[in-house]
């Protein structure tokens, strides 16, 4: 049950044992109806855009009630502020995981991190909570962690910002150095050896250059030259024709969004120049990613579609609005909480070791498991766009080998 509270790799190319917990999936994918994508920007989560979502259905607790009968999980998510509706999307996400497993030991209970993500935490801590999923971002993770640490209390968060992983912390967002890494391992297959790249001047531009000139170098291929410019400022533009001197190049990455790639793509491919454009994990957020000529024949990485696609229909018929596409970390951490609790004795701490299972995890979003770093890493498919409509070129593994 669901309740609210207070005022919030390296590659998986490697085709393993095929994940337990697929029966809640298969149920999921029953709904054949396949839809457009949801818009969401991942990379760090800026303020949240898109549809006003509705509060949750009727039903769902407003208070902490006492129950020595199930597990005690707090979600940590913003419900008010710039990012309330995207916080509202995944809380409205954690329960319908709930009601689609018809789970009777867990008892999720909802705290806003938009008045301080110190607060939630303390009162989620002093409500008796077990497990922490959330916060979104990566400055609430920081303020939740040590908190809930010094009470062994777990924390499962959204944030996609490796540096705030750690003992007791772990991280579920889209890590944009396995998508790097996933698409350089593919390009290098197709017979790609020389690489540029257009990186933005931001927090995310710097890791991914730095997991794309690791990805090129353990691939054997070779970057010829890395180019920085100015989101702000609209400097792609200049900074593309920057670094069509410095080339030529067999392929380029664009480590930013879709829109920003349309306008590098004709620039970097001037006079005829025959390149392929590699883009990451930001692209399958975007609906209109297709419609750009400028991108056909495009590569990226990201999660799987497929299952999602399935969830969204769900979503909508239930609360009447699209959810956003990072909802979907909400719903399976909601599946990674039911599969441990049926080795999860009612009243016993949390079993954070199983957090680290070799043979992972299954979601909407694929198989991922946790690494000795905490993040998670995930089985990623490769996507081209090509005439109108993204295809996959290399589907994502079932699950992992053990090393």
């Amino acid at each position: 049950m669901a309740e609210a509270a207070g005022p919030a790799q390296r590659r998986t190319g490697r085709v393993g044992r095929r994940i337990a917990g697929l029966a809640v999936l298969v149920a999921l994918a029953a709904c054949n109806t396949v839809v457009p994508r949801a818009p969401i920007d991942r990379s760090p989560p800026p303020p949240a855009r898109g549809p006003r979502l509705p509060p949750p259905s009727p039903g769902v607790d407003t208070g902490v009630v006492q129950d020595a009968e199930r597990h005690r999980v707090a979600l940590l998510v913003p419900l008010t502020g710039r990012n309330a509706a995207l916080g509202q999307s995944l809380a409205n996400a954690t329960q319908l995981a709930l009601l689609d497993t018809g789970n009777a030991q867990v008892r999720i209970t909802t705290y806003d991190t938009g008045a301080g993500a110190g607060a939630a935490v303390s009162h989620a801590l002093a409500d008796g909570a077990q497990l922490i999923l959330g916060p979104l971002l990566a400055e609430d993770v920081r303020a939740v962690v040590p908190a809930a640490r010094a009470a062994h209390v777990p924390v499962v968060s959204f944030s996609n910002d490796a540096s705030v992983a750690g003992p007791g912390s772990y991280l579920l967002g889209y890590a944009p150095a396995q998508s790097v890494d996933r698409v350089v391992g593919f390009a290098r297959t197709h017979g790609v050896a020389s690489f540029g790249a257009l990186v933005p001047n931001a927090l995310y531009g710097q890791r991914t250059s730095t997991a794309f000139l690791r990805a090129v170098e353990a691939d054997g291929g070779k970057v010829i030259a890395m180019q920085t410019f100015d989101r702000a400022t609209g400097g792609i533009a200049a900074a593309s024709a920057t670094l069509v001197k410095k080339g030529p190049y067999d392929a380029v990455l664009v480590a930013d969004s879709g829109a920003n790639a349309a306008v590098a793509g004709p620039v970097l491919k001037r006079g005829g120049t025959p390149l392929h454009l590699l883009g990451t994990e930001l692209w399958n957020s975007e609906a209109t990613l297709a419609s750009r000529p400028a991108l056909n024949g495009a590569w990226f990485a990201s999660v799987s579609d497929t299952l999602y696609r399935q969830y969204r229909t769900k979503y909508r018929a239930r609360f009447g609005a699209d959810p956003y596409r990072l909802s979907s970390l909400g719903y399976d951490s909601v599946l990674l909480v039911v599969r441990i609790a049926r080795d999860w004795p009612v009243g016993a701490a949390f079993p954070e070791g199983r957090l680290r299972d070799r043979g992972g995890f299954s979601g909407i979003d694929g198989a991922f498991r946790f690494g000795r770093d905490g993040v998670a890493e995930r089985a990623l498919e490769v996507h081209e766009v090509r005439g109108g409509k993204v295809a996959t070129v290399s589907p994502a593994p079932l699950g992992f080998e053990d090393r």
